[in-house]
């Protein structure tokens, strides 16, 4: 217990944690849109009740999910799979899918109906978040515990892992409620922003591959543990290199038309 709260001292956990508070915040553009949408159709004094427990609960879930999530990344290939994922998120952050229409979320005029349309969505909308959430908080929990030096190094890294999932998650509530028209305005200034969401995503995509159990196995932890920073920089052009192709034939495509 001691050598857990001497890590929240730490500025890596504050930094990771701070990381997680950003790519749930990135990633829930969509979210933010379903809790809006839901709650249209309420009474006005319903309407803050409403996105405020349509989203605990949803982030309740997602704590649960993602918790669960990391904890699986243990074994062989999943590692390597959440990392291919992510990537793949990633570069979907940057090249959205146009078929997603809003037209598609169910208003309610009864709260608790609210609430319970919100949760669903969540739920359906948010496999990017607990693929990135757990991944970032994977690499982050081994990070730290391997810097205590501790005898119960996985012990620490387990709960450390499990505290940067809750703090990130919860603390994200009020930023997604609040913020996220901001969020969304800022964006749409500044549309960087949105690549370096990705870049972010793909460094963490790289950290997760190599760091498979797996591949740890094939090329041995030395290897690991050298070309950790290249993995992860590898990521970050692989996601904005794709990116821009796939943005530029994009914006060709709809010019021929």
């Amino acid at each position: 217990m001691e050598t857990f709260l001497a890590e929240l001292g730490q500025p890596a956990f504050w930094l990771a944690a701070l990381q997680i508070i950003w790519i749930n915040v990135l990633l829930s553009g969509d979210n933010a849109v379903v809790i809006a949408l839901a709650c249209r159709m309420l009474p006005a004094k319903q309407r803050l009740w409403g996105m405020i427990l349509g989203a605990g609960v949803a982030v309740v879930l997602r704590i649960i999910f993602t918790g669960i999530v990391a904890q699986l990344m243990a074994f062989p290939f999943l590692k390597l799979v959440g990392g291919l994922l992510l990537l793949w998120i990633a570069i979907k952050l940057v090249v959205p899918d146009e078929s997603h229409g809003e037209g598609k979320v169910e208003a309610a005029d009864n709260l608790w109906r609210a609430v319970r349309i919100v949760a669903i969505a969540d739920i359906v909308m948010s496999l990017d978040n607990v693929i990135a959430i757990a991944g970032a908080a994977e690499t982050a929990g081994i990070r730290i515990a391997a810097m205590t030096m501790a005898a119960d190094a996985a012990h620490v890294a387990s709960v450390v892992k499990i505290t940067l999932i809750t703090f990130g998650l919860a603390t994200s509530i009020p930023l997604i409620i609040a913020g996220s028209a901001i969020l969304m305005a800022m964006i749409d200034r500044f549309p960087i922003l949105v690549w370096a969401g990705a870049g972010l995503l793909g460094w963490v995509a790289g950290e997760i591959i190599i760091k498979d159990a797996a591949v740890a196995g094939w090329l041995g932890s030395e290897f690991v543990h050298r070309y950790e920073f290249w993995s992860a920089s590898a990521g970050v052009v692989f996601v904005i290199g794709i990116g821009w192709l796939l943005a530029r034939r994009r914006r060709m495509a709809q010019s021929e038309v």
